[in-house]
């Protein structure tokens, strides 16, 4: 059988979830595991992305 597909659209709120505080500048910022070091800057970076948004930030060390 094939899969299920919903034909009722999401609620404003649903689709809009955690937007209104990452618009207004507050992000919930978590620290991708992953670090990396720039060759350029010879320093270690440290990744974050928003949990809410999917923003990413880089801040060197």
């Amino acid at each position: 059988m094939g899969d299920v597909v919903k034909f009722q659209r999401p609620k404003l709120s649903e689709k809009h979830r955690g937007k209104t505080l990452c618009q207004s500048g507050f992000h919930k910022w978590e620290v991708v595991k992953e670090s990396q070091f720039d060759v350029k800057q010879g320093k270690l970076v440290t990744h974050y992305k928003c949990c809410r948004c999917g923003e990413l930030k880089t801040k060197a060390i």
